[in-house]
């Protein structure tokens, strides 16, 4: 197996480095410093305390646990209990509620008029504010009609709803009373939602009536309409009116449900109470429902938003996602530490592709995450925010969603600011958080994520299960972490949640992307190992294709698949989205493959260069890679891929007919 670039021999330069007096006043040195005191964690660099952190799990969030004073009215006997995967049992006997944990940096009456929520839209509105008071009167009133309702522990709530302040309060809200949160953002079709909702039968939705997105409004009535006919389970549904529509016939109305103004009651659940289910992306099947439990959760998120992004109560924390994506998740955890949550619901690059930069400096965000396409938007549109916008307060940048190429850490660099802390991270929806992330006391290096989270014991495997450095393999945690998922929905038995994470190497997690773990520790994503390029013996990730090919300014986007064929032949074809006005000539051609040639590899220059008017994506924006393979491999469609998991599925049609063309 080999690595798509040579391991650098020596010690490169860091793009940044952080301040000596800034590191030692972070939460993560301060919380070092504690456990070394009461936990016996070691008083050395971060990969001595990760180090710890991994060799013994039990004192390690035996310590987060208490540096956080995570609340539990039934005190757990230990931390870890039995660390198999799958099944590890973690605080067993201890009892808890995420939204008590959410909500309890609203407790001081000193806090109570600063905000927790600013929402902001693409009118351009002044943000709308929501105190820590007024947060926690809404979702106490709401739990409380809840309850009235007849929700109880353990029944299942749906939303239909954007990145906005109702959403948070729902959610809030239905973990109080003990009931499981699902949602889907209302870009979703009806049946997209249908596929995991029906899986749940909620007892309850909250629906928006429409949302706005690119300038227009999106009237979702009639999607709501038949989420109300296709869901049996249904009892009641909470409208929502974002588009000033009246509530459909028998649908309760929001505002009276917020308006009591009461302080919330929280249900105290055990440990590995159902708080959520989020979902796999369903291209080729029903999406996975993936159930995370209330403990794990706040464990899991305190320890990610604090120690690795340094949140706290001064910071403004912004992440553009959707109800769709896990990082909403992340942005809501923003709250467990007392952080100001800022919602916004609109287009990413509406009016303009600098938008999300715009909503960061109007906001006064501390805290930025986004997409590493959004990043690599930018670069191409040649927009400048750290020169045009007031940045002033941001200190840290976060990317997901793909491998950050090089080129985008350049750009953030030249284009924000010398002075930023880049973390960029790599994580799941399958356990809600990061594998591998920033860290603010460790330097950025090119092209690299910082390192492993701490309780997290990730490696690169090779196919036989030996640790690797500075070599691909495969991306193993190869002892538990308290978010993962307690199961899937209605797979009693467990098979599927096996078969999804355990079967490769039994007893140790294999997540499905290629990395590197380099001699720093520093660790580079190349893409997901299910879609490698694998010719002539030599593997290469996809990611590192897409970073060569859209450095040229004639590409907007590409996608590269290889197929194995019947004759023991590959082939490597590439599809590229063309910039405005740009041609697929002989010439770009040439371009491309010189640049993959030199960049990266002779083996891996495509056999074909295909141009395509635009590519398929999931709703959460990631590339189709392994569902086009086997549409090209001769798979039928049906077969191939859900549609309704697709953001365009109309995008498909040039690969099902040059599937067809090439057809025996």
């Amino acid at each position: 197996m080999s690595s798509p670039a040579p391991q650098p021999t020596e010690q490169p330069t860091p793009l940044w480095r952080p301040d000596p007096a800034a590191a030692e006043d972070t939460r993560l040195v301060q919380f070092q410093r504690w456990a070394a005191r009461h936990h016996g964690a070691p008083e050395g660099d971060y990969a001595d305390l990760h180090r710890w952190s991994t060799d013994d799990l039990d004192r390690f969030w035996t310590a987060v646990s208490e540096w956080f004073d995570v609340r539990f009215t039934t005190p757990p006997r230990t931390a870890l209990a039995d660390p198999a995967m799958p099944g590890a049992v973690w605080f067993p006997g201890a009892r808890l509620n995420y939204a008590e944990h959410a909500l309890r940096h609203g407790e001081d009456p000193a806090e109570a008029d600063r905000p927790a929520i600013l929402h902001l839209d693409e009118s351009g509105a002044d943000p709308l504010v929501l105190s820590w008071a007024a947060l926690r009167q809404q979702v106490g009133s709401l739990a409380a009609e809840l309850r009235r309702l007849g929700i109880r522990p353990g029944d299942r709530v749906g939303a239909y709803v954007p990145n906005i302040p109702q959403a948070a309060v729902a959610l809030l809200a239905t973990a109080a009373v003990g009931a499981v949160w699902t949602s889907c953002a209302p870009d979703f079709g009806a049946r997209s939602v249908l596929d995991r909702f029906q899986q749940l039968e909620p007892v309850l939705l909250f629906a928006v009536d429409g949302y706005r997105y690119g300038g227009k409004e999106h009237d979702r009535g009639a999607v709501v309409a038949e989420l109300r006919r296709e869901l049996p389970s249904l009892r009641q549904v909470v409208h929502i009116p974002l588009l000033g529509t009246p509530a459909p016939e028998g649908a309760l109305d929001w505002d009276a449900l917020t308006a009591l103004g009461q302080e919330p009651v929280f249900e105290q659940v055990p440990f590995d109470h159902p708080l959520w289910v989020l979902y796999s992306s369903g291209t080729t099947g029903l999406p996975k429902a993936i159930v995370q439990g209330h403990g794990g959760i706040v464990v899991e998120h305190l320890k990610q938003v604090a120690l690795h992004l340094d949140l706290g109560p001064q910071d403004r924390f912004f992440w553009y996602t959707s109800t769709g994506w896990m990082m909403w998740n992340i942005l809501v955890a923003g709250l467990l530490v007392g952080a100001t949550v800022i919602s916004y619901d609109g287009s990413p690059g509406y009016p303009a592709t600098d938008a999300q930069w715009r909503i960061a400096a109007r906001a006064g965000a501390t805290v930025f995450g986004t997409s590493a396409a959004y990043v690599t938007a930018c670069a191409k549109a040649d927009v400048h925010p750290g020169r045009d916008l007031d940045l002033s307060r941001l200190r840290a940048v976060g990317t997901t969603g793909s491998p950050l190429p090089p080129d985008g850490f350049r750009w953030i660099y030249g284009e924000i600011s010398p002075d930023i802390w880049l973390a960029s991270v790599s994580g799941g929806t399958d356990v809600c958080s990061c594998f591998v992330g920033g860290v603010p006391t460790l330097p950025v290096y090119l092209g690299e994520i910082q390192a492993p989270c701490l309780g997290v014991a990730v490696e690169s495997w090779d196919a036989q299960g030996k640790p690797l450095t500075g070599e691909v393999g495969e991306l193993v945690v190869t002892r538990p972490m308290p978010s993962m998922p307690l199961g899937f929905w209605n797979d009693p038995d467990g098979a599927r949640y096996r078969e999804s994470y355990f079967e490769t190497y039994p007893g140790v997690w294999r997540h499905g992307d290629w990395i590197t773990v380099t001699e720093r520790g520093s660790v580079v994503i190349h893409g997901r190992s299910d879609s490698t390029l694998n010719r002539q013996g030599v593997r290469m990730g996809s990611a590192d294709i897409y970073e060569v090919v859209e450095r040229l300014p004639q590409i907007r986007e590409s996608l590269v698949v290889g197929i194995e064929q019947p004759d023991g032949g590959y082939w490597m074809p590439l599809f590229v989205v063309l910039a405005e006005g740009a041609a697929l000539d002989d010439a770009l051609r040439a371009a491309i493959r010189d640049a993959i040639r030199a960049q990266l590899s002779p083996r891996h220059v495509p056999d074909e260069v295909i141009a395509v008017p635009v590519l398929p994506h999931t709703l959460t924006g990631k590339r189709l890679e392994v569902p086009i393979k086997r549409i090209l491999s001769g798979t039928p469609l049906a077969r191939a891929v859900n549609p309704g998991s697709l953001d365009n599925p109309a995008a498909l049609t040039p690969f099902v007919e040059l599937a067809a063309e090439r057809r025996p």
